[in-house]
């Protein structure tokens, strides 16, 4: 029988993850060909969450709980409930509602037509205007600094095999970016159509600045191509700076000897090729900060209780 495995990162849904878990659990119960677990990730939220979860854990030993210590981000949460799976096809899904369980099986036939990854596809999304806005900027730069497939759609709701999984746990740095370790583990990844539910409670936890930090960390973690950016832009402007002051030097000599030097045009150049310096300057120093806590083992995430996770865990401390 095949043994499927939800991770679902929980933060600020005490309200939303019980009724996540009954639909997977008469979802997939529906099907006798299907065994299954549920990692219930607790990244340090705010609210009730872990009483829920904890509560849901203890009346079935299917579903798993795993506290952590301190908010660590939803891709943190995400790799640690990896860490605990025993299932064949694992599926990674929101706390909210919004992506619906009960359409599970168009991923799941979808990833036995030969893919090694299936990602939800909206038609219609029902995200804020600010998280599509935010979406359609992390699509932009994970096409042009992970070399994603233009028409490939990468959402939170999505299903891989075992060894994929594997590999992606094989990371054990901090600022880990889903999305770079499945696009560098297989090619063969694709997209299913999946309805986009309306949220029922809440708000997104996810905030501009929590954008900001992935975005940067999808950049820093998994490609190199700032960097020749920064080294294409100085070689650029290096250029143009050569031509300007060759130009400046023959009008003044051969053509136009009266034309004034303007102090105005030059402050304009030494202040914008300054603040050029001082981004690129920012975007080295922001890779070899991230190296620097790498070689330090800054944890990828903490955590503090689990339970029926197994000889591992150290269950209702």
């Amino acid at each position: 029988m095949t043994k499927i495995s939800f991770v679902i990162p929980c933060y600020r849904s005490e309200k939303t993850i019980t009724s996540v878990v009954d639909e997977i659990k008469a979802t997939v119960s529906s099907s006798q060909e299907y065994d299954y677990e549920i990692i219930l990730v607790n990244d340090s939220s705010p609210d009730n969450v872990y009483s829920v979860i904890k509560d849901l854990a203890e009346s079935d030993t299917k579903i798993k709980a795993i506290d952590l210590s301190k908010n660590f981000g939803q891709h943190s949460a995400i790799l640690t409930g990896y860490r605990y799976v025993t299932g064949d096809i694992i599926i990674c899904l929101d706390d909210d509602g919004q992506t619906p369980a009960s359409e599970m099986f168009l991923l799941i036939n979808k990833l036995y037509e030969g893919y090694d990854v299936v990602f939800a596809k909206y038609a219609d999304k029902k995200h804020s205007l600010g998280r599509n806005l935010g979406s359609k900027v992390n699509d932009l730069m994970t096409r042009a600094l992970l070399d994603k497939p233009k028409d490939l759609s990468i959402m939170s709701y999505f299903c891989c095999r075992r060894f994929i999984v594997e590999e992606m746990i094989r990371y054990n740095n901090p600022y880990p970016y889903v999305s770079g370790l499945l696009l560098r583990s297989t090619n063969k990844i694709t997209n299913v159509n999946i309805t986009h539910r309306e949220r029922e409670n809440g708000s997104s936890g996810y905030t501009l600045s929590k954008l900001l930090s992935l975005w940067i960390n999808g950049f820093t973690s998994f490609s190199v191509k700032p960097l020749r950016i920064a080294t294409f832009c100085g070689v650029f402007f290096a250029l143009i700076g050569f031509l300007f002051g060759t130009y400046t030097i023959i009008n003044k000599l051969f053509i136009n000897p009266a034309a004034p030097i303007g102090y105005s045009s030059v402050m304009a150049v030494l202040s914008f090729l300054g603040g050029m310096i001082l981004m690129m300057m920012g975007l080295i120093g922001e890779y070899i900060g991230r190296i620097y806590i790498s070689i330090n083992n800054s944890p990828q995430a903490v955590i503090r209780q689990t339970i029926n996770i197994g000889e591992t865990n150290n269950d209702k401390q």
